[in-house]
């Protein structure tokens, strides 16, 4: 009796730490595709052929358009670079701008990750293609000596739905998502 009374408050912490160790989320949806989909906080380079005064840096606002000169407001939230060059080369030929327009995009700089929790320097880090949960925790100065290292919470928005999920440290994020480490309790 009186060692069963010791094991109780051992189970009853192990309970607890699993309840805060993100365990209990539903496991993180994969990324649906490897294109990269545009979002706000993108910063592109568009590049128009033989039209300098419309070969420049912008970046993509808070309602996912893009201000261009001669076009005004182009909407380019979830759109891969590709398409957003044939949607713009599209509208300087429909509005009689530009005969044959050939217009490239690419990425310059890409909309943050946040890292939360037990790390050492909690915030904002600046997303690169192929980062990984580990990678992201590392740029944010690694794990603190109460993190829990195997798995974190993901916070996500695909398509407009947002989803929080488990993952580990080699789960691959994307741009916008929150990674949240969590503290063992033990």
């Amino acid at each position: 009796m009186f060692r069963m009374l010791r094991v109780l408050p051992l189970l009853a912490l192990a309970a607890l730490a699993a309840c805060g160790s993100g365990r209990d989320l539903p496991p993180l949806p994969p990324l649906t595709s490897l294109e990269y989909h545009l979002g706000p906080g993108d910063q592109i380079r568009m590049i128009t052929f033989g039209e300098d005064a419309l070969s420049e840096v912008f970046r993509i606002n808070d309602a996912g358009n893009l201000a261009l000169p001669l076009l005004g407001t182009v909407k380019a939230q979830g759109l891969t670079t590709d398409t957003l060059g044939t949607r713009i080369a599209d509208l300087l030929r429909s509005r009689n701008f530009m005969r044959n327009p050939s217009v490239s995009v690419e990425v310059t700089e890409y909309r943050p990750v946040f890292v939360l929790g037990e790390v050492q320097r909690p915030g904002q880090v600046f997303y690169q293609p192929g980062m990984t949960v580990l990678s992201a925790i590392a740029i944010a100065g690694g794990f603190t000596y109460r993190a829990i290292t195997d798995e974190v919470a993901v916070t996500r928005t695909i398509e407009g739905d947002t989803f929080k999920g488990r993952a580990t440290t080699t789960t691959p994020i994307a741009p916008g998502d929150i990674v949240n480490v969590f503290e063992r309790f033990f």
